[in-house]
């Protein structure tokens, strides 16, 4: 795992010396540069000074080494007058003003004047230029050797400014998996604040989702034990029949029992497996082809009910979604309306668009369901209380069928719209 403050360190560090070297560069070129305009005045003022007056003889050298300022003097007749330094191989014939000439021992700056009846050359090494500026570089840069401290000065005022993020994180490391109680952002920087806020935020839709599995997993289990309760007598009368008539009913009986409990626990399997999770929607749903698809699942139902079914509209229309979710949910609401439909009624399906999008309708001559409790059927296991208007309930209810419609529609961006249908039965109507 790569450490944020060994990543910080380097780059400053590395930023800090190509910075430094830079800035001594162009230290040097300047210092450089001021060395050359110093040095050329000092020619300058050197070959003033001399003496104008005709040179008798030539005089020897002054000096066995080649450093400092060489002289030379010519008279008008191009007769060498002086030499400081005769070891110091330079240009026989001076060229007037400034230049720069190459010899075996390296660059010299040459200053050439007519002085009187004398022509004064003077030449002087660059290396003594160079060495000049870079130790005015030097100087000027010396105190950088302190980088290894500045680098452990970088490293302990890093370690301080993420300590909060060592606070967050031992906090959360220290924190019972259960605890979900949002963290304290007080005494933490603007920048860690936003971070702590983000954790926050996903602990509350956290605990919202564990208190609703908590919930779900209660009234599984409440609503579970009732058919269970239900098998296990019908299962004990089955046992205790004493002639076939007797036990046939008590079997028919527990046949029914069963199936009662396997409808809900497949209910409870499809509302667990309709959470909205945003996953699995990527696919382009023909409406007419799936909702064809799920009528033809339910013919024979309804005519055992004595329901007629039958689509009384459908254009074509597509959406993007999960198929599969879509056909539970359809399923869903078919089942609900044949259910409730009484002998003789309809249900009749509607698929159409309407301003572009597609719309799904289904209708029913049932009893309907109150305004009032329109919007609490989509509460997981709320069964409308049995009236006059509701006598039919030859198949029982699980109270899901309506909660796993709503997470679908959740799911797929939908609107679920509960009404009364033309013939004062329930319109479901599900708009994409």
């Amino acid at each position: 795992m790569r450490s944020i403050r060994r990543t910080l360190l380097i780059w400053l560090l590395a930023l800090v010396i190509v910075g430094v070297g830079f800035a001594g560069w162009l230290i040097y070129r300047q210092a450089l540069a001021e060395a050359n305009e110093l040095f050329d005045y000092q020619l300058q003022q050197i070959a003033a000074a001399l003496p104008s007056e005709p040179f008798s003889s030539v005089l020897s050298s002054r000096s066995e080494s080649d450093e400092g300022v060489v002289i030379q003097i010519w008279n008008r007749n191009g007769v060498l007058m002086y030499y400081s330094h005769p070891r110091v191989s330079l240009a026989p014939h001076a060229e007037l003003g400034f230049s720069t000439e190459m010899t075996p021992r390296g660059e010299w700056r040459v200053y050439s004047a007519i002085v009187g009846d004398n022509v004064v050359q003077l030449a002087q090494p660059l290396s003594i230029r160079n060495r000049v500026a870079a130790g005015v570089a030097w100087r000027t840069l010396w105190p950088l050797v302190l980088l290894p401290l500045l680098g452990l000065a970088i490293w302990v005022i890093v370690g301080r400014g993420l300590a909060p993020l060592r606070r967050v994180t031992h906090a959360l490391d220290t924190r019972h998996p259960e605890a979900l109680d949002p963290l304290s952002d007080q005494r933490l920087p603007h920048e860690v604040r936003p971070v702590v806020r983000a954790l926050n935020a996903l602990l509350s839709r956290l605990s919202a989702a564990l208190d609703t599995q908590k919930a779900f997993v209660a009234d599984a289990a409440h609503e579970l034990r009732t058919p269970l309760a239900a098998v296990q007598i019908q299962a004990q009368l089955v046992a205790r029949a004493r002639d076939d008539d007797t036990r046939r009913e008590a079997l028919r009986d527990l046949h029914e029992g069963i199936a009662r409990a396997t409808r809900l626990a497949e209910q409870l399997l499809a509302l667990a497996r309709s959470e909205p999770d945003g996953k699995g929607i990527e696919a382009q749903v023909d409406l007419c082809e799936l909702l064809e698809e799920c009528v033809r699942g339910y013919v024979l139902v309804a005519q055992e009910r004595g329901v007629d079914l039958g689509i009384e509209a459908s254009e074509p229309a597509t959406v993007r979604g999960d198929p599969d979710s879509l056909r539970v949910m359809f399923n869903n609401l078919i089942d609900n309306a044949t259910k409730y439909t009484p002998r003789g009624g309809r249900v009749d399906v509607c698929l159409k668009v309407d301003d572009g999008r597609p719309l799904v309708e289904i209708s029913d001559t049932g009893p309907g369901i109150p305004a009032e409790e329109r919007e609490r059927v989509f509460d997981r296991f709320y069964r409308v209380g049995e009236g006059a208007n509701r006598a039919r309930t030859d198949v029982a209810s699980s109270g899901l069928g309506l909660a796993i419609v709503r997470r679908i529609t959740d799911q797929h961006g939908t609107k679920v719209v509960l009404g009364q249908s033309a013939a004062g039965g329930l319109k479901v109507s599900i708009r994409f």
